[in-house]
């Protein structure tokens, strides 16, 4: 049996199949990138039918290559909080915020949850521009009556399955769901503007969906597999990086980044206390993960690349080491994650002088990013009370060795690794899927923790 992984990003849309252990499959890797629309403002949207366009365009590929002949099941990582207003007919009326959007705000007159603290912990979100709770009223201002709203990974499996109802793990980023009753919070959906019975219906344990007939008829190899809820992208980079008890933190940098842990709490359940600066959301029905995330991460690096000239290489990684740190940045380019509201256009750079370099630059956006990720991880080693294992992944960790180092050199005394597979997310949603979670820091090639980071 192999699995199919979709990885449903920010910048883009990879499909690639893995045996029965998680393990890559050698070349079956099909990959688009996606066009994130942004602007100053604080715009970052996507466009649904080109994003779903995307997404055919990799299993037609991988269908061409033989690829998908032996899939049985499809697990799928997907962005949180992303959200589209759609017409009656279901089609889009508007593009799709995704997560790095910073322009929604609370409409004039707008009152928050009555008890700011326990609808945090009840939702493990706030009222912020960042859920749905502030996103659909300020959408509804914006868009010709929109009949209803979808998440991405809704809108593009909607299209594809016969049947899509939304997973608890994406329904939890939208900041409207009850984390221990698995079901939508009346207060939430009351300050979005939704009754509960309006909203999308939730994926209960155990689902699998089916590809509908004319998709099935476009890849008749996948017309008997079984379609996993999908995972949300910052949980299945945690299980893909063997980080799932407590005693383990995922330091994950790709296009944004995050630090996050994983406990069991199975439904009904009472999530254990959550400090006021970290969120909370569901990995499936039987556990949760917590953490912070930023606006910044692999983004820094690419803005730093395009706009500085910079080296590439070798050349780039021993410049590196040659910095003395005199520069001090804020790295909030992209504005805040939840809970800050820092607008976008935040970041901020000092200690520059007449011998400052580009180099120097990008080494104290990537040194500012380290900071932030320590003073967080701090937060969440004070719910179990010892220093936890880092696990460092993703791709831009990937891609440098000098900020992989950083890392280990801010977050020391800790013991901090490296995750060396690069679709530590697709990885972690097919674990999921195959319902050994459990089991993610033992398969073969997941989680592995015998290279420390290095310089070199």
């Amino acid at each position: 049996m192999d699995i199919l992984a979709l990885d449903l990003g920010t910048s883009s849309v990879r499909g690639l199949v893995l045996d029965a252990d998680a393990v890559p499959r050698p070349g079956a890797l099909a990959r688009r990138r996606v066009r994130l629309v942004t602007g100053d403002d604080g715009t970052g949207t996507l466009d649904g039918p080109a994003y779903l366009a995307c997404l055919v365009e990799c299993l037609d590929e991988l269908a061409a290559g033989g690829h998908l002949r032996d899939v049985d099941l499809v697990a799928t990582s997907a962005q949180w909080h992303s959200v589209l207003p759609v017409a009656p007919d279901g089609t889009p009326s508007g593009p799709v915020l995704t997560w790095l959007d910073t322009r929604p705000e609370p409409l004039p007159g707008a009152t928050g949850p009555a008890d700011p603290e326990d609808f945090h912990r009840r939702t493990g979100a706030w009222w912020h521009r960042c859920y749905w709770s502030v996103r659909l009223p300020w959408l509804r201002e914006r868009v010709d009556r929109p009949a209803g709203f979808t998440g991405l990974a809704e809108y593009t499996l909607g299209t594809l399955l016969d049947d899509a109802p939304m997973s608890i793990s994406l329904a939890s980023g939208t900041g409207l769901l009850d984390l221990r009753r698995l079901d939508w919070d009346p207060e939430a959906c009351e300050l979005a503007g939704v009754r509960p019975e309006q909203m999308l219906r939730l994926a209960p344990d155990g689902w699998h969906g089916r590809l509908n007939a004319a998709y099935a008829r476009r890849w008749p190899q996948l017309a008997g597999a079984r379609w996993a809820p999908p995972v949300g992208d910052g949980a299945a980079a945690n299980v893909g990086s063997g980080c799932v008890d407590p005693t383990r933190a995922a330091v994950t940098v790709g296009t944004s980044a995050a630090v996050r842990t994983i406990q069991a709490v199975p439904a009904g359940s009472e999530p254990p206390p959550l400090p006021e600066q970290l969120w909370r959301y569901r990995v499936d029905h039987h556990h949760v993960v917590t953490g912070a995330a930023y606006s910044s991460g692999g983004n820094l690096f690419a803005w730093a690349s395009r706009e500085l000239r910079l080296p590439e290489g070798r050349e780039l990684e021993a410049a590196l080491d040659r910095v003395t740190g005199s520069v001090r940045a804020n790295p909030r380019f992209g504005g805040d994650r939840p809970p800050g509201i820092a607008p976008a256009g935040s970041g901020e750079l000092r200690g520059l002088s007449f011998g400052t370099t580009a180099v120097d630059i990008l080494a104290g956006l990537m040194s500012g990013l380290c900071r932030l990720v320590a003073d967080d991880l701090a937060l969440l080693e004070s719910g179990v009370g010892e220093p936890m294992e880092v696990i460092l992944g993703g791709g831009a960790l990937t891609a440098s060795p000098w900020w992989r180092g950083a890392f280990l050199d801010v977050l020391a005394p800790r013991r901090v690794c490296w995750q060396r597979n690069p679709e530590i997310g697709a990885t972690g949603a097919a674990l999921v899927a195959l319902g050994r979670l459990a089991e993610a820091d033992e398969i073969a090639g997941v989680g592995r923790t015998d290279e420390a980071a290095s310089h070199t």
